[in-house]
């Protein structure tokens, strides 16, 4: 087979990467646990879908205020302190997931509490990583980078639902979550372990401090550029439509079979994330990048939607694994435009936007699956999401040219030559 079809590994001679992709990578396989077994542990405390969509907002709160102020201080301060620092906070909030299993308290109001404490460490930590791998590779180097992040959190999205399976068939949510607290000491590790990476030429790009100026500064910015803009735009339809996690602790229990099924449906979207990466080389060749972000999330809503009318749960499973593919490139494109786009001084802004976006859009998901499912039962509701999904960005796609023309090489798209500062 080419080697032009496999996935490219280059990236990882860069130490610093090496470090921050496994600590990310091995963190998020806990964080999979813990997002599989909060719902089903309020699943099973309240017995409705309602309250696993709540979670979506309880979530989605903290995502957006700390998302943004997370990406402004990310560029004010050293970006490794602020990793450091905001993975900590997410550590300490596991260990109350754990501390509230261990001792039986059965009190939704803390578990919701301690969520949205974890979910405010998830959208400091989001912006500050991905503000800083532009600045360890050429532009040139960042579409490879991407996918292998990409790929290895798809793992974890494999693996950790696995793993949480595993355990709530056979012990108790305590478990999962002390596992969870084990696996993310190497993203505190890891953090540690990179090198300085303050604001560029000190202090003269990024000035005043990181409050509501700094982040209008990068709305702004990010209002003037249509390309960027409409990219977030389709994110948003993607997950907020079409994410349909929020159904699959009942759907397991009332069609697929019981706790068994929950690990595999939540594991279905990382395999074929890790599958589609696995075979990944041709994506950094891709000219037509706005183009291809389109048609990918066109592909993950029909098949989230054929997904949604399977009674066995092994189509149901290759149907999301199919989403789960066409995800991976429309995730690497969009990280790459804004990467490549937006100057140093103001990515860790934009980057806080495109967190609030991206880890905001499954939420408002959970929130949109889990209404849908009270009003009209749970497979109507995914397999609408699904259908809404692919129709709304066709649409969005044919009123937004310049997306679709999008090619990072072209004249007037260049990335500035100042946000390819290097840090070894």
């Amino acid at each position: 087979m080419s080697k032009r079809l496999l996935l490219d590994t280059t990236p990882l001679r860069n130490p610093a990467y090496r470090r921050l992709w496994i600590g990310h990578g091995v963190s998020f396989t806990g964080f999979q646990i813990t997002s599989v077994a909060v719902p089903v542990q309020v699943y099973q405390m309240t017995g409705s879908s309602f309250w696993v969509g709540v979670l979506g907002v309880v979530n989605l709160v903290p995502l957006i205020v700390f998302g943004l102020w997370g990406g402004a201080v990310a560029d004010h301060m050293d970006r490794r302190r602020l990793l450091f620092l905001s993975s900590l906070l997410t550590w300490v909030a596991t260990l109350g997931l754990l501390a509230q299993a261990v001792l039986r308290l059965e009190l939704l109001w803390l578990l919701m509490a301690v969520v949205a404490l974890q979910s405010t460490g998830f959208a400091i930590s989001s912006p500050t990583r991905g503000a800083i791998v532009p600045r360890l590779f050429s532009v040139e180097e960042i579409p490879a980078a991407n996918t292998l992040s990409y790929t290895f959190s798809q793992a974890a999205t494999l693996g950790g639902p696995l793993l949480a399976g595993l355990i709530l068939t056979r012990w108790d949510y305590s478990w999962a979550y002390a596992l969870d607290a084990v696996l993310f000491t190497v993203m505190l590790w890891a953090a540690f372990r990179l090198p300085d990476i303050p604001p560029l030429d000190g202090t003269e790009k990024v000035q005043g401090t990181p409050g509501l100026r700094s982040i209008l500064d990068g709305l702004r910015f990010l209002w003037t550029q249509p390309v960027l803009l409409m990219s977030f735009v389709v994110d948003i339809i993607a997950m907020g439509v079409a994410m349909p996690r929020a159904l699959f602790p009942e759907l397991a229990d009332t069609r697929f079979g019981g706790e068994s099924a929950v690990g595999w449906l939540f594991a279905a979207i990382g395999i074929g994330a890790v599958l589609g990466g696995l075979f990944s080389g041709w994506i950094g060749r891709i000219r037509r990048q706005g183009l291809a972000l389109v048609v990918s999330i066109v592909l993950w809503g029909l098949a989230v939607a054929l997904a949604g009318l399977q009674h066995s749960l092994w189509a149901a499973v290759a149907l999301l694994a199919l989403a789960g593919a066409a995800d991976l490139v429309s995730a690497v494109f969009r990280t790459t435009i804004l990467q490549t786009y937006a100057p140093d001084e103001l990515r860790g802004r934009v980057q806080g936007i495109f967190t609030v976006v991206v880890a905001g859009g499954p939420r408002l998901g959970d929130m949109r699956a889990g209404i849908m499912a009270v009003a009209f039962g749970a497979g109507v509701s995914w397999v609408f999401g699904g259908l809404a999904c692919a129709v709304l960005v066709v649409l969005v796609g044919l009123a937004s040219p310049a997306l679709l023309r999008y090619r990072p090489d072209a004249p007037d798209h260049g990335p500035e030559e100042r946000s390819s500062k290097q840090v070894t």
